[in-house]
């Protein structure tokens, strides 16, 4: 499972009243605002599709909507991203994509968040224009040029590879264990 696995398999392990107290340590009001979590994953000079990313996230985290992520919206969000079905999985992944909010995905709003992701992970192998059009051609079976629901759940688990590239690149225990574990200053180890 590797260093990723096996760290946050510890964290998940530690009793509920000591992860309130990391929790509270970082975001000692009870509350992440947005601008908080930027801090937290050190966004200065991220450019603005990362940024917008990072909102996207933030948005999808804050269920109840009041503009801040509190400590059972984070233990939500920490669940569904490590311990979540696929399909619980794949509908946050559609709820991140669809950034307009109109229950479909097209190539630009999926092609903006793998741009993003790129940009806080710095890891460009592969271009986001590719990525998303080896998506829509296998998975847009009705060849519109976006995806509803129904149509990314299926697609994504008729086709492993695709499943498992949206598993990697949306992979944000990176972020869950900076919230958790607190941002690292320059030169700890």
């Amino acid at each position: 499972m590797g260093a990723h696995g096996s760290n946050l398999d510890e964290i998940l392990a530690e009793d509920m009243h000591h992860w309130y107290n990391k929790f509270m340590r970082e975001s000692p009001s009870g509350l992440i605002t947005l601008f908080e979590l930027k801090t937290m994953l050190q966004m200065q000079g991220m450019t603005e599709e990362a940024s917008s990313y990072v909102d996207q996230v933030f948005y999808t985290f804050d269920m109840d909507g009041d503009g801040y992520i509190d400590f059972v919206e984070y233990i939500a969000a920490v669940s569904l991203l490590l311990k979540g079905t696929i399909n619980q999985k794949l509908k946050w992944y559609f709820k991140l994509f669809d950034q307009d909010g109109n229950g479909k995905i097209d190539k630009e709003e999926m092609e903006t968040i793998f741009k993003a992701i790129q940009d806080i992970t710095r890891s460009y192998e592969v271009p986001p224009e590719e990525i998303v059009t080896l998506i829509y051609e296998r998975i847009d079976v009705n060849n519109e040029g976006e995806l509803t629901l129904e149509e990314f759940i299926t697609g994504a688990k008729d086709h492993p590879d695709i499943m498992e590239m949206l598993t990697k690149m949306m992979d944000l225990t990176h972020v869950l264990e900076i919230i958790v574990n607190g941002q690292k200053k320059p030169g700890q180890a």
